[in-house]
């Protein structure tokens, strides 16, 4: 009897024993799933690096965080404070998107604006797709015929003899470009009249090919009497305008019509330190009708800082009463990381310049300079002269834009006021009258 009392207790020892044990490990894996201890569940050798351990009991209750370089510890997000920051970040990623969306729609309803009837447009962003497309290696396609073909510039530099024209145009490209350096025996001689010379080069750097053309224009401004002496050169840009115009109304076009308009004038100031001339004002009001104007002030190392910042503040004074349109106009300014770009040129403008073509040692580097008896005045350093600005204008940052510019708004006003004239000989173009009388009709017909 008492040994069939001891085989019973012995039983129920056991069965509570293994209660226990089953109970422990319930709640084992119950703690490893809510993430209540931070440490438990992963392997003690790799603490706080968020990978999952492979042993344990716990593993596969365990969430997979990020595996970081750096040493992260576990945030329970449950708590209030932890609670009150995920919901402002997550309220924060929500208002940009919404703000993004409301702004491709703004867009949307633009661009649905200008299509009629019958016609559909949707818009469908990349989370949208099934797959890639390859829609982005259009770029490449561009730059790798951008680079076979090359491009044109053409620029414009006027302003009276002395000023430094053919040096500045030199230190600009790096090269030499200008007719002075190009002319062979060349004779430094006043003309009697405004004349225009051209000069076009290819330069090739890093595979891009660009074909550059200076116009100069020597004798302006050299006269005793100067008065109408920037006609010669508003007839220049006109013709060129009309020639382009004249290519485009072909029966045969080109296939690519050769682009000899005047992409960009660069107007040389002499550093007088005191306000525009009245030639200065006319020339710029008559010719930032029809080109880009960027006016300079021409050997700005004989100004002191102090009297380089009044000048210029004069200068801008006088283009804002006049009514002179300068590059980057405002209006034409397509977005607001666009605007605050040009609004910093605008307020360097016009640009303090210094041109060389000759190298120095400045500690141990070559460097461009002009060498005096007080020092060198280094040409790319922004603390002695402003032509590093001038040069990312012309070339770095808005030489595409300027070209834009050129055939959008220039020409296109010189094109639609030829058109409404209707002074054109199309009979010499291999147009007719009956032509274009009969596609007039029939158009007006269609939408009748």
């Amino acid at each position: 009897m008492s040994a069939c009392l001891i085989c019973f207790e012995l039983r129920q020892w056991h069965l509570i024993c293994l209660s226990l044990i089953f109970y422990s490990l319930f709640n084992t894996r119950s703690q490893g799933g809510t993430g209540a201890n931070p440490t438990q569940g992963f392997n003690q050798g790799t603490p706080w690096t968020g990978r999952q351990s492979t042993t344990g009991p716990a593993h596969r209750h365990i969430q997979r965080q990020p595996l970081n370089n750096t040493l992260m510890p576990t945030v329970n997000l449950e708590s209030p404070i932890n609670l009150d920051i995920h919901k402002g970040m997550k309220k924060g990623m929500e208002e940009r998107e919404m703000k993004k969306v409301m702004k491709l729609e703004t867009e949307m309803k633009v661009e649905l604006s200008q299509f009629g009837p019958g016609q559909q447009m949707s818009f469908i962003r990349g989370t949208d797709l099934f797959g890639y497309v390859g829609i982005e290696a259009v770029l490449d396609q561009m730059r790798r015929k951008t680079m076979k073909s090359g491009f044109e510039f053409n620029i414009m530099v006027v302003g009276q003899s002395g000023l430094g024209k053919s040096t500045l145009v030199n230190t600009l490209f790096k090269s030499k470009v200008s007719r002075k350096s190009c002319t062979p025996n060349y004779e430094e001689k006043i003309c009697k009249t405004v004349k225009l010379h051209s000069v076009s080069h290819m330069i090739e750097e890093k595979g891009v090919k660009m074909k550059l053309t200076v116009i100069d224009t020597p004798g302006f401004g050299d006269q005793i009497n100067n008065e109408n002496c920037w006609e010669p050169i508003v007839k220049y840009i006109n013709e060129q305008y009309e020639k382009y115009l004249r290519e485009e109304l072909h029966v045969n076009r080109k296939r690519r019509i050769p682009d000899s308009r005047v992409h960009c004038c660069i107007y040389f100031l002499p550093a007088t330190g005191h306000r525009l001339r009245p030639i200065d004002v006319e020339f710029m009001k008559r010719l930032g009708k029809i080109v880009s104007i960027v006016p300079v002030i021409a050997k700005a190392d004989t100004l002191t800082i102090e009297e380089r910042q009044e000048f210029k503040e004069r200068i801008r004074q006088d283009l804002a009463s006049n009514g002179i349109c300068i590059y980057p106009q405002k209006e034409y300014d397509e977005d607001q990381e666009e605007h605050a770009l040009n609004e910093k040129i605008r307020e360097s403008i016009p640009f303090a310049v210094v041109g060389t073509d000759k190298e120095h040692q400045v500690n141990g580097n070559k460097v461009l300079g002009r060498k005096t008896k007080w020092g060198i005045i280094e040409v790319e350093n922004v603390a002695h002269c402003e032509f590093s600005h001038l040069r990312d204008l012309l070339v770095r940052s808005h030489l595409q834009d300027l070209k834009e510019v050129t055939h959008n708004i220039h020409y296109e006003t010189y094109r639609v006021r030829r058109l409404n004239e209707s002074n054109v000989d199309f009979s010499v173009l291999g147009l007719t009258p009956w032509l274009l009388e009969n596609g007039t009709a029939d158009q007006s017909e269609s939408q009748l």
